[in-house]
This record gives C-alpha cells, sequence and structure tokens, in this order.
C-alpha cells in the first residue's frame, strides 16, 4: 500500500480521534505517525539514510525526504547521511536551477564549555519552479557555497507499505501515544500528591486494591489499608495521594488511608477554620483503626481550636470518626512549651512531673502510682502515639518508682563526699541536701555558699575546700602521668581547654597528638544520637562524660586546626559569619 494512494485526510482524522480517546495532544500523535513512517522508509531505503516524513497539518499530505549534513571529511561516519562540503556543491551542481537555498539558524550548546554557539544553517531543496522564482523573489541566496553543518534535502518517492511494514509502524504510534499518555498521567497527579481523591474500587490483588480514580488508576496497597476495611469491585473510597512516581511501566500513583496526613486532610474538609490557616495542625499520631492524636493550636484567641475541631455535639470531628472505621480521636491543643504540650499529648492521664533532657531529646516524666497503666495504654499505644507527637523519647515511672532512684542517688553522692572529703556521714548529707553533686562544685564554690549550711563557719567552709582541691589536684597528676604513659605529645598536652582527664580520655581512645585531636568531628567528642530504623541510637562521645557540648566540641577542634594551620583566623571567622547568617535566615523564615 502506497502512502499516496490512501486518503491523506483519514491520517489527520485518525490523530484527532486518537488524541481525544487518550486526552492528549493531537500533535503528538501526528508526530509519532511521522516517526513511524520514517522508520518504515528507512527499512525500504536503507537503515543509515536520514529519512525525514512531514505531515502537512491541513491537508494531510505526508512528504519524504532524505538529509544530507555536510560534514569535515575526517570526522564523517557514514556516507549514507553525511558528506563533504566539495561533493556537496557538485551535487547542487548537477542538480542545477532546481535546487535553492533557504537560510535558517541553529544554536548549539557545548556541555564543557558551558556555552551556546549560532551558525546558519543552509537547506537545499528540490522545488517547483513556481517555488523557486518566489523564493528568488524573496532575496534567498542561491550561490553560497555549501559550509559544514548545511544540509541538503531532496524529495525521495513514498514507500510502499507492505503487512509488515504497515504492523511496524502501527506499533510505534501506539507506542508513541502510551508514551504522551504516561507523560499526561504524570503531569497531571505529580502536583495532587498530598491531597485526598474519591474513586472507584475496580479490583483486589494479592491484596492491594486497584482503585480508578478518572484519568488514571491508584494503588491501595495492603499496609496502607485500615486493618477492619474489605472492598468490593464499584465500591466508593476516599484516600490520600501518598506518591506519585515515574516508573518505565507509566506513573505509579500510591494511595493511603493509613497515613497522618489523611487525617490532617479530613479535617481540614470538615472545620473551615483550618482551611482559612485561623487553626493550624501541627502534629498529627495514628494508630490507624484504633486510636490518634492530633495537636492543633489557634492564631486567633477568640477561638478555641479544640472546640472547633469538635463541632457542635461533635459533629465535625464524628463525620473524621466515620470515615476512619471508628478510629478514636484525641484532639490536643498545641504548645510551644515542650513539658507542657507533653501533659496535654499524654492525656486522660495526670502527670505529677515533668523532667526534659534536650540534648538526648528525651523526657521523664513522674505520674501517680494509679495513672500509671492509664498513661502507658493498652500496649502501650498511648505513650507511643505520645511519643510520636512530641517527636520525643518518653521515660515513664510512678511517683514510688521516681523516689527510689532519688533515694540511690543521695546515698551515692553521700558516699562519694565521705570517700573523697574523709568527712563523717552527716556532714555528707547536709552538703547532698542543699545540692552540691559533685566535688568540682565544693572546690571552687564561693566560701558564702558553704556557710549558709546550718553547723558551717569559716573553717569547716575552708577545710572542706582545701581538701575538695587537693584531691582534685592529685587525680589531675594521675591522669596526667596516665595519658604521658599511654603516648600523649606535649603539642596536645599544652592545648589549652583540655583538662588532664580529658587528656587521659583521649590516649585511651588513641588521640595523642594536636593533629589526631584535629580530625576529630565534633559528634566523636560530644557524642549524639543517630537515627537508625525509625529508632534513635546513642552515640558515645571521648569527653561526653565532662559535659561536653557539641558547640564546646566545635570550637576546640577548629582552635586546634588555626594552632595547626589547616585554617587561618580569617578563614574561620568567614564561616562563622555565614553559619550565623544562616541560622539568622532560619530563624526568620520561621
Amino acid at each position: 500500500m502506497a502512502i499516496t494512494s490512501a486518503n491523506q485526510l483519514e491520517l489527520l482524522q485518525t490523530a484527532e480521534a486518537v488524541a481525544r480517546e487518550k486526552m492528549i495532544d493531537p500533535e503528538l500523535v501526528i508526530e509519532a505517525m511521522e516517526e513511524s513512517l520514517a522508520r518504515a522508509a528507512k527499512s525500504r531505503y536503507g537503515a543509515e539514510m536520514d529519512i525525514r516524513v512531514s505531515i502537512h497539518r491541513k491537508t494531510g499530505v505526508a512528504t519524504f525526504t532524505r538529509v544530507r549534513t555536510v560534514t569535515p571529511e575526517e570526522e564523517i561516519e557514514t556516507f549514507q547521511a553525511e558528506m563533504t562540503a566539495d561533493k556537496a556543491q557538485e551535487t547542487i551542481a548537477a542538480q542545477g536551477k532546481d535546487l535553492i537555498v533557504v537560510s535558517g539558524v541553529k544554536e548549539v550548546f557545548d556541555p564543557e564549555t558551558e556555552t551556546s554557539e549560532t551558525f546558519k544553517i543552509r537547506r537545499f531543496l528540490l522545488r517547483t519552479p513556481t517555488e523557486i522564482d518566489k523564493a528568488l523573489a524573496e532575496g534567498v541566496d542561491q550561490d553560497t557555497p555549501p559550509q559544514t553543518n548545511d544540509e541538503l534535502v531532496d524529495q525521495v518517492p513514498p514507500v510502499e507499505m507492505g503487512r509488515i511494514a504497515a504492523q511496524s509502524a502501527k506499533q510505534v504510534i501506539l507506542q508513541k501515544v502510551r508514551e504522551a499518555e504516561r507523560d499526561r498521567q504524570f503531569e497531571e497527579f505529580k502536583d495532587r500528591a498530598g491531597t485526598i481523591i474519591n474513586g472507584v474500587v475496580k479490583r483486589e490483588e494479592y491484596g492491594n486494591v486497584i482503585v480508578d480514580i478518572g484519568r488514571g488508576e491508584g494503588v491501595l496497597r495492603r499496609n496502607e489499608k485500615i486493618g477492619r476495611e474489605s472492598y468490593r469491585p464499584n465500591d466508593r473510597i476516599r484516600c490520600y495521594i501518598k506518591d506519585v512516581r515515574r516508573e518505565t511501566r507509566g506513573p505509579q500513583i500510591f494511595l493511603s488511608r493509613t497515613a497522618p496526613e489523611f487525617m490532617a486532610e479530613l479535617f481540614k474538609m470538615e472545620v473551615p477554620e483550618i482551611y482559612d490557616g485561623i487553626i493550624d495542625i501541627k502534629a498529627v499520631a495514628r494508630d490507624p483503626g484504633s486510636r490518634a492524636k492530633i495537636a492543633v493550636i489557634s492564631y486567633d484567641n477568640s477561638i478555641d481550636p479544640v472546640g472547633a475541631c469538635v463541632g457542635m455535639r461533635g459533629s465535625r470531628v464524628q463525620a473524621v470518626v466515620n470515615e476512619l472505621q471508628g478510629e478514636k480521636i484525641d484532639i490536643i491543643p498545641w504548645n510551644e512549651d515542650q513539658p507542657t504540650f507533653l501533659v496535654n499529648a499524654l492525656q486522660p492521664a495526670e502527670v505529677s512531673k515533668v523532667v526534659l533532657d534536650e540534648d538526648a531529646e528525651r523526657i521523664e516524666v513522674v505520674v501517680p502510682d494509679e495513672q500509671l497503666s492509664l498513661a502507658i495504654g493498652r500496649r502501650g499505644q498511648n505513650v507511643r502515639l505520645a511519643s510520636q507527637l512530641t517527636g520525643l523519647d518518653i521515660d515513664i515511672m510512678t511517683e514510688a518508682e521516681e523516689s527510689e532512684r532519688r533515694q540511690a542517688e543521695f546515698v551515692e553522692r553521700t558516699n562519694m563526699f565521705v570517700e573523697t572529703l574523709d568527712v563523717d556521714e552527716v556532714l555528707a548529707q547536709l552538703l547532698v541536701s542543699e545540692g552540691f553533686t559533685s566535688l568540682e562544685e565544693v572546690a571552687y564554690v564561693e566560701q558564702d555558699e558553704l556557710l549558709v549550711i546550718d553547723g558551717f563557719d569559716e573553717d569547716t567552709a575552708e577545710e572542706l575546700q582545701t581538701r575538695a582541691r587537693e584531691y582534685l589536684e592529685e587525680q589531675a597528676r594521675k591522669a596526667l602521668d596516665r595519658a604521658r604513659e599511654l603516648g600523649v605529645e606535649d603539642s596536645l598536652v599544652d592545648f589549652e581547654g583540655l583538662t588532664p582527664q580529658m587528656l587521659e580520655a583521649l590516649a585511651e581512645d588513641g588521640v595523642k597528638t594536636l593533629e589526631d585531636f584535629a580530625t576529630c568531628a565534633d559528634w566523636e567528642l560530644a557524642g549524639g544520637w543517630t537515627t537508625v530504623d525509625g529508632e534513635r541510637v546513642k552515640d558515645d562521645g571521648v569527653l561526653e562524660k565532662f559535659d561536653v557540648s557539641l558547640e564546646e566540641a566545635q570550637n576546640l577542634i577548629m582552635t586546634a586546626r588555626v594552632a595547626i594551620g589547616w585554617v587561618t583566623p580569617e578563614e574561620l571567622l568567614a564561616d562563622t559569619s555565614a553559619e550565623e547568617a544562616a541560622v539568622e535566615e532560619e530563624d526568620a523564615q520561621a
């Protein structure tokens, strides 16, 4: 079948029909047809030839052309699609007057130099005498010799498309249409990630539910379903678009009904104040199908965020509960003060005392003995959700357990003072009762703070401080001797900011020179926390037991690098200024 014998308008009609059915641009379908016809022509004329097909957008006439590019002789790879400038000149001369030159401009980007080069392109086209006369009248230059990157374009006869060629062309068109349809789907849904969509259940495959969401299909995986839910074909379903990915088999749209964001979006639909931005959802924690906690804050003092989310007689929250298959929801007022927020998050349990460790991002909660089971919840559900909501690791203990721990600490500190200061137990207990926890506090505190203790006079206070200092000096001397035995060099001993005990700890860890110390990371000295498989894991620091913070560790390391000469003071000052500017910018955005 020759392409010229077919109804030429049928190509355009077919392209429009396919484009309407697949909801894509008709231009993409026509371009696919052009490519398929070009492939068929290459199978007829030779695969190395540069055959191009152009379908007229109004008449449907398909024009087959052969293109040969003018290329330097040493760069030619195939003479079927390339030719030298001399050969191009001979071809022009042989064609005679039926050849004209059409000028254009082409821009080529060089990734190595990151520059663009613009040069003139001339296309040599076989035309009718009328077209030649018109082109010459418009000032087209016919006598310009061919140059590199010029293209010689001449028409070739349309091909006879046999059964195999027609089938190949059909496959090319279908492939291009599928690619265009996938691109359209991805572009449509990629910006809808993070929103709720309504769909119809089509089928279930291996526990995963395939959902018809209009112009595409979504997948509700087994682990994204609420446990008690089951679906049948044609059931209507509301889901949260969790992710949209571009994959080889087409865009994959992943849905969820267990994501915390799904609950947040449901409240946004039910509570106008959230949609308008008057109330903000700060955090959500869910045990899908069982229980959830949601923290809200109001930016209008006249509006109660909890009451607005509950609604008249619980109508608003009940609508969300019904959608989530009866999931119980605790609505909690959010507070910037983390201990206060945690007390709210542990409702309905009552909290007696809260101790926050900001560095470890852990919080210790003391509850009355009878409230322990309520605070923990069934299978630890209540404390687990509170931990997810606040982002803190929570340790819960009863008042009795906390009292036992305080007593154990009291005894431990009392024995430490008895052994190090050589005093009786009563005097040591007085020190602990007044809040002294370490020997350093006794040795270097203002003497007036010791004199406020009942029964302490100036002689007693001075004697205690003298004993404390002598003991500390003796411990420092032993630590320094031990560090030198382990091979610590004078460069590290003389470095300001490290105590003898710190030097001993560093030496035991293999840090013996100032260069060794300068290569350390701040967390290696001060310690820190790492998240592994969703759980926070403690990283022990060499100097952590000396209460060295991350900031102090970083300052020590940078000072060592300046002393060695790895960094100049000017560079250190510039880095510090840049970090401070970045912090200020983050604070301003917040």
